[in-house]
């Protein structure tokens, strides 16, 4: 019990330390909150000044944890993201010089504008949280998260994410527009020299792992786990998709859902969790027929329809 209430207060201490500074989206910072404790990364999709930057400096500055920032250009390399080795005359050998991705929060800034070549080399640290480097594996620092943002409104000059690489997100999420009140909110403190810069941590990198360990410890029942793969199973049968949910999805949703459980102070999921969670973890998996592109229909919607009409188990 004491355990529990330990982490539940070191939850809320994070959460009024990041809504501090990234005001009037408290909603959004406890869905990056539940990737991160997932062990999952976030691409945050929406136009630019939203505070995309903001919410993940801030992140990593009240966890205590370090923090890289790539901003992604056509002419960014792969060696820019990984590191690369040099030659040390002095020593005759090849010294490794890290790139940006050996932070433990890396805000992978506008990722397609940049060229498919480079996208890839985000691949293996989003999988397997390492990076190749002449030969070499290189790990990466634990815990470790790709908060990766892209302009919706602008496409000139832009690669789309392949369809592989959208798979590694755990969630796909849009800030928005504050409300009006929350948007003065911004200003004013703007006006007061409050910068996000400024957000010391709450909580130690041992605190962090706690709360990642605290995941790994949820209850998950096979009731669950079967809901859970019915949804997956749905939209692969469903003819309004062309490409339904991976087994990588059906892994995050788990993950997501156990990580959602923690957040809400218990040590076992229920299906509302699922229910919650479905449509942030698994829409942007989605491959829509061209028929449903015609019609403008949105993966979201059709997988909430779908949601709604499988059955919830009893727990």
């Amino acid at each position: 019990m004491g355990e529990t209430k330990n982490i539940s207060d070191n939850l809320q201490t994070l959460r009024d330390q990041i809504n501090k500074y990234f005001v009037g989206k408290p909603e959004i910072v406890e869905d990056v909150l539940c990737c991160f404790l997932a062990g999952g990364h976030v691409l945050l999709e929406d136009v630019p000044g939203v505070g995309k930057t903001t919410l993940a400096r801030t992140f990593a500055g009240a966890l205590g944890l370090s923090f890289g920032r790539i901003q992604f250009t056509p002419d960014t390399m792969p060696t820019d993201v990984t590191g690369l080795c040099v030659y040390n005359m002095k020593t005759g050998e090849f010294d490794f010089r890290p790139g940006a991705i050996m932070k433990n929060i890396v805000l992978a800034d506008e990722l397609n504008r940049t060229s498919p070549k480079t996208q890839s080399a985000l691949l293996e640290a989003m999988a397997e949280a390492q990076v190749s480097v002449d030969g070499n594996i290189m790990p990466l620092p634990r815990p470790f998260m790709v908060i990766a943002t892209q302009n919706p409104a602008s496409y000139t000059g832009t690669y789309p994410l392949p369809e592989a690489q959208m798979d590694r997100f755990m969630m796909r999420l849009s800030i928005g527009y504050p409300d009006e009140s929350e948007e003065l909110r911004m200003v004013r403190s703007h006006m007061e020299g409050v910068d996000d810069r400024q957000a010391a941590p709450v909580l130690s990198e041992s605190d962090a792992q706690e709360l990642i360990k605290a995941v790994e410890d949820v209850r998950i029942s096979d009731g669950i786990l079967s809901y859970m793969q019915q949804i997956a199973d749905a939209t692969r049968r469903d003819g309004s998709f062309s490409l339904g949910v991976s087994p990588r999805g059906l892994i995050h949703l788990m993950q997501a859902a156990r990580a959602r459980a923690v957040l809400c102070g218990r040590d076992y999921c229920l299906p509302d969790d699922v229910k919650q969670l479905a449509v942030k973890v698994l829409a942007h998996r989605l491959v829509l027929t061209t028929e449903m592109k015609l019609m403008k229909k949105s993966a979201a919607e059709l997988l909430y329809a779908l949601v709604l009409g499988i059955k919830v188990p009893m727990e």
